[in-house]
C-alpha cells in the first residue's frame, strides 16, 4: 500500500462526498420527495463524467497515477459508486459479452438491494 496514494484518494473522496451532498440537496429542493430523483441525477452525472474521463485518459490525457486516483477513485467514488458499476457493465456490452453483462447488472442490483435489506433487518433486530 502506498500512503501517498491513500491520501490522494481520501482527499478526493471528501471532495466527491461534499459535491454529492450539494448536488443532492439542490436537486432535492426542486423535485418531489417520493422518488429518488437526486440520487438518480448524481448517478447519471457520475457515469457521464467517468465515461468522459476514461476516454480522455485513454486517448488524449495521461494524468499521474495520484491525480487519476484522486479523480476516479476519490472524487467520483465519493460522488457516486454507480458510475463504476455503469462502466463495468458498458465494457461487458462493448466486448459482446451480453449474457455476462445481463448477469452482472441483475446480480448487482438484486444483491445490492438484498444487502441493504439484510443490513436494515439485522439492525432493526439489534436495536
Amino acid at each position: 500500500m502506498n500512503a501517498k496514494m491513500i491520501v490522494w484518494v481520501a482527499f478526493g473522496g471528501a471532495a466527491g462526498s461534499i459535491a454529492r451532498y450539494l448536488m443532492m440537496s439542490t436537486v432535492g429542493h426542486f423535485t418531489h420527495p417520493g422518488f429518488p430523483y437526486a440520487t438518480l441525477v448524481v448517478n447519471i452525472l457520475g457515469g457521464l463524467i467517468l465515461g468522459g474521463l476514461i476516454e480522455a485518459m485513454a486517448l488524449a490525457w495521461s494524468p499521474s497515477p495520484e491525480l487519476r486516483s484522486f479523480i476516479v477513485i476519490g472524487v467520483l467514488g465519493g460522488f457516486t459508486t454507480f458510475s463504476t458499476f455503469s462502466l463495468d457493465a458498458y465494457y461487458l456490452f462493448e466486448r459482446g459479452q451480453y449474457s455476462a453483462a445481463g448477469l452482472y447488472i441483475a446480480a448487482s442490483i438484486f444483491l445490492s438491494i438484498s444487502g441493504v435489506a439484510a443490513g436494515m433487518t439485522l439492525l432493526r433486530q439489534v436495536l
